[in-house]
């Protein structure tokens, strides 16, 4: 694939990332044979998969308000905790004039 063409949300993504998607394909998305090549429960190569699909979609919101982006990446990462996140976006629409 082109570098030019690779799309946003790709482009954000660790090595990692790409890596356990490449692993996740390649086992037709099977997260028991993924968790068996990590050495890993199956609960936590969920809790992966969920995080990585977290990922995706806030790089995808967060060309509209980079902001939110940023607070719901640090939740994620766990950076923040997910109240404080809530508050801090719920706070930052509030100074826009949202709800």
């Amino acid at each position: 694939m082109a570098i030019e063409i690779v799309p946003e949300w790709m482009a954000n993504l660790e090595d990692e990332d790409v890596a356990f998607i490449k692993k996740f394909l390649l086992a037709s998305g099977s997260l028991k044979e993924i968790a068996a090549q990590y050495g890993v429960t199956y609960p936590t190569v969920r809790l992966r998969l969920d995080r990585l699909i977290q990922r995706i979609q806030i790089s995808e919101d967060g060309a509209n308000e980079p902001y939110i982006a940023l607070i719901k990446r640090m939740a994620v990462n766990d950076k923040i905790d997910l109240g404080t996140a809530k508050i801090l976006i719920s706070e930052y629409k509030k100074s826009k004039g949202g709800h």
